[in-house]
């Protein structure tokens, strides 16, 4: 039996009238409790099962209101199912490419059935055109409560989380009942969440596994107050968040780094020192990206004036391969940084503390559950301090993934599974230094793409969070980069010669190379993963044909 959907029956049950979500803000905010949003779900449950939805059957969700989302996800679960939520459209996406894409995620996951809700539901003769079977979730809403709730073991599957980047290779982690108990509870362990007191706050989408399982499974489940909005209202105006938490007694909330660079950036523009209040603000999760110093800075020093305290900040490592959480920076010490000697961690991947250097956060043990380690490239057990790929393996890591040519297992024979990203260890605590498939190797130096990218968005004209570094004829003798920004003077032509020249000499005096090529892109143009995340894959692939179309 399910220990999730346990917990979940028993939070209902027990504290239902107590704690809930509020959604609908600033327009027209609604508060339902948890056990309103379980007597939802038991209708939509009961209308699954009558609909035919079978034991460990795998169900899609294309919806963007938290209030909808909330009882179809529990929904699937109670009635025996896994949740997949899909990729959502935008105004600029392909919406014949996007139907493509979305048949193939279907067929991986072998799913007939998408819930279909605002506004997505105008989507509905496009799914009819492909064939696409789906039921819109006002509908199921007018079902019979189900009558007893669908027991699966530990081991079914109850979320697969497709990854982040193009659905053109869609690849989903399967996460199962076991997982999900296992990372939720240690997160609740960990982070000392208090279910009377808490209140978070999110605009994280649901179609990420930080918004998903982080800043909706986690309430639902322990019963914590939650107020949710979507990332189009925090995007649309990005200060909508402080004064979410500053009316709501906000206590925690999270985000990648660039969105604490935004709120920072908007935060300075705002001439009332009494206009938010962040002192309630106990966790301000950083994580999903590497994790900037002059970001969190930004937002600290500016939070500052509406009594936001700096030891908030609560650096984590994370991935949807552990479900969400890998680790936690330990509470109310803010951001901790290790400052180590370039040089030593170029040429040997050794971690010598130094005054100054490269400074990386460190981000906190490994959570109640999980193991890690660090392996050498020929799959020596490394020490501290010793730089390699980082390892995991326990209870919440996923078995496995779902792809368009069948499952994939995630774990050797001993229970571990290869990240891909490279860092070590300062006390236990880990310490991320980029992605394997990213670093860049010049003359047996190993340079890590992010800070070339700090070297580059400093630069007066770069957008901040908006510079991406990429390897060109990655492992061959010839193995170069090249630096992309975005900047609102793209279209000015002296300007940007300008700028490239600056960037170029930002970045030869940060890491001492000297970028092949600098390309400036105006706002909007660097392709993203659906959670805002910029994908160096992608811009490699256009620098490199443009750079090498150049030298022939």
């Amino acid at each position: 039996m399910s220990r999730f959907v346990d917990t979940l029956l028993d939070t209902a049950r027990a504290r239902g009238d107590v704690k809930g979500i509020t959604t609908g803000e600033p327009k027209e905010p609604v508060r339902h409790t948890w056990g309103q949003v379980h007597e939802r779900a038991l209708r939509m449950a009961g209308a699954l099962a009558a609909g035919g939805l079978a034991k460990n059957g795998a169900v899609a969700v294309l919806a963007a209101e938290p209030v909808d989302i909330a009882p179809a996800i529990q929904a699937v679960w109670l009635a025996g199912g896994s949740v997949t939520m899909l990729h959502q459209p935008t105004a600029r996406t392909d919406l014949a490419e996007w139907a493509h894409d979305t048949v193939r995620v279907l067929t991986m996951i072998d799913s007939k059935l998408v819930l279909l809700g605002a506004p997505f539901d105008q989507l509905a003769p496009l799914l009819d055109e492909h064939g696409i079977g789906y039921l819109r979730l006002e509908d199921l809403a007018a079902g019979a409560p189900l009558a007893t709730v669908v027991e699966v073991d530990e081991d079914a599957t109850a979320l697969l989380q497709l990854t982040s980047g193009s659905t053109a290779e869609p690849k989903a982690v399967r996460i199962t009942h076991g997982n999900l108990h296992s990372n939720l509870s240690a997160m609740v362990e960990m982070a000392e969440l208090d279910v009377d007191n808490d209140v978070m706050v999110s605009w994280l989408p649901l179609f990420h596994d930080m918004g998903m399982v982080g800043f909706l499974t986690v309430p639902m489940t322990f019963g914590l107050e939650l107020v949710k909005v979507t990332p189009v209202e925090f995007l649309n105006g990005p200060l909508i968040w402080a004064d979410l938490i500053s009316r709501h007694r906000g206590t925690i909330t999270a985000a990648p780094n660039f969105a604490y660079a935004l709120l920072g950036r908007r935060l300075s523009g705002v001439d009332d020192d009494a206009r938010y209040d962040l002192s309630s603000l106990r966790i301000a999760l950083n994580g999903a990206e590497p994790i900037d110093e002059k970001a969190v800075r930004s937002f600290t020093d500016q939070g500052a004036r509406f009594g936001l305290h700096a030891e908030c900040v609560f650096p984590a490592y994370g991935m949807a391969e552990a479900t969400l959480a890998v680790s936690f920076a330990p509470l109310f010490t803010g951001l901790t940084l290790d400052c180590v000697e370039a040089d030593k961690l170029e040429s040997e991947n050794l971690a010598v503390p130094a005054e100054s250097g490269r400074a990386f956060a460190v981000l906190g043990k490994p959570l109640p559950g999980i193991e890690a380690r660090i392996v050498s490239s020929s799959g020596e057990v490394l020490g501290e301090r010793e730089v390699g790929e980082i390892r995991l393996r326990g209870s919440a890591v996923t078995p496995g993934y779902l792809t368009v040519d069948g499952p994939v297992p995630t774990q050797d024979t001993d229970g571990w599974l290869a990240t891909g990203d490279i860092g070590y260890t300062v006390d236990g605590q880990i310490v991320i230094c980029g992605r394997r498939k990213d670093v860049i190797i010049l003359g047996g130096r190993n340079i890590y793409p992010t800070d070339i990218e700090r070297a580059a968005t400093s630069v007066e004209g770069v957008r901040a969070g908006n510079a991406v570094a990429v390897r060109i004829d990655a492992g061959s003798r010839r193995e170069r980069f090249a630096v992309v920004v975005e900047s609102r003077l793209a279209e000015d032509e002296s300007a940007v010669k300008v700028l490239r020249k600056d960037v170029a000499a930002r970045v030869f005096e940060t890491v001492n190379a000297r970028p092949v090529a600098v390309v400036v892109l105006k706002p909007g143009s660097l392709p993203k993963t659906p959670s805002g995340k910029l994908r160096r894959a992608a811009a490699g692939e256009q620098v490199a044909a443009t750079v090498k179309a150049s030298e022939s």
